[in-house]
């Protein structure tokens, strides 16, 4: 079982057009709604792939009700906590070429009660050796070393834990020693406090978290690819994947991130010279370029996937100035 956490859940309306033009009327060429929230997408596309996963949310009010509708008429499996507050709705604007303009609501903060109930599902509907990935934006108004709470004590009853969230959130969670954080390349300068210009560095700053205990390092960095340190002394990775015609990224970071965990969660190939860490990266590329070339927060199927869009690089050059960020 890979259990998903969102503390900060949503709903996802995607709104395609020609071409988005600041402070004139834009008209859709096409709009959808999807269940939102980065530990819900890791599940919808586990899920989507035949890997047992379960989604726990916190909701509240229509938007919340409306949510569970939706996930449930996908046949997500999802466990609920009711909330006070109201689960928030973000907009997406997507043009031809792959561009997205975002407009996210901050969400409703969760009280103390809230959270203990929610951290008691968390270790209910999971075991020992289970992952528990720990997933977006906390909520307003939540404490920011939560992520890093929930980390040492699920650690500390044998669930094995990934993070993926950012700024002071995941410098706290870090410190928590996760199994598995999953940075961008603007959240790995965050936690390190430097620029990373080329690949050389973000190889630099990721063996710098590997070396504060987190066993498996991996960095998203859009269209230059992926970077993997870890786990254990294995060489460092860098992989890229090939999108021919993109229609949207929302969600595909967490689409990465699934098809990695579900490498990790399928028996080792047992042939020599198998390498399962480059068989993991290439399956989280290959996913996310598949979530590229999907509408809205769509998760890919295996009809979607093609493992050939994705390679790893024998000989990198680690010089190469990176895309700037955006």
């Amino acid at each position: 079982m890979i259990l998903t956490v969102t503390l900060n859940p949503s709903l996802d309306r995607t709104i395609e057009v020609a071409s988005l033009e600041p402070g004139a009327v834009n008209r859709a060429l096409r709009t959808r709604l999807d269940p939102g929230g980065k530990g819900v997408n890791v599940t919808r596309a586990l899920l989507a792939n035949g890997h047992d996963s379960r989604a726990v949310v916190p909701l509240g009010g229509p938007d919340g009700a409306q949510l569970l509708a939706l996930l449930e008429a996908e046949r997500v499996l999802v466990s609920s906590v009711p909330v006070a507050g109201h689960t928030r709705s973000n907009v997406t604007v997507a043009e031809p070429d792959g561009s997205v303009t975002k407009l996210n609501e901050p969400g409703a903060s969760l009280t103390p009660a809230e959270l203990e109930t929610l951290t008691g599902l968390v270790l209910e509907l999971s075991a020992p050796g289970d992952w528990v990935v720990l997933c977006g934006s906390l909520p307003p108004g939540v404490d920011e070393g939560e992520y890093a709470a929930m980390t040492r004590l699920l650690r500390g009853s044998g669930r094995r834990v990934a993070v993926d969230t950012s700024g002071p959130a995941l410098r706290h969670a870090v410190e928590a020693r996760p199994e598995l954080v999953k940075p961008n390349r603007e959240e790995l300068t965050e936690v390190v406090g430097r620029e990373l210009s080329c690949l050389a560095d973000v190889l630099a700053a990721a063996h710098e978290i590997h070396e504060r205990g987190v066993e498996h390092v991996l960095v998203s960095l859009g269209a230059d690819g992926a970077a993997l340190v870890g786990p254990g002394e294995g060489p460092d990775l860098v992989g890229t994947s090939f999108v021919a015609d993109p229609r949207s990224t929302v969600g595909a970071g967490d689409a990465f991130l699934a098809g990695y965990l579900s490498a990790l969660s399928t028996p080792a190939d047992p042939s020599p010279g198998a390498d399962g860490r480059a068989l993991a990266l290439r399956t989280a590329l290959a996913w996310g370029a598949a979530a590229v070339r999907l509408p809205g927060s769509v998760m890919p199927t295996p009809t979607d996937i093609d493992l050939s869009a994705a390679e790893i690089l024998t000989a990198p050059d680690l010089q190469h100035p990176l895309a700037p960020a955006s």
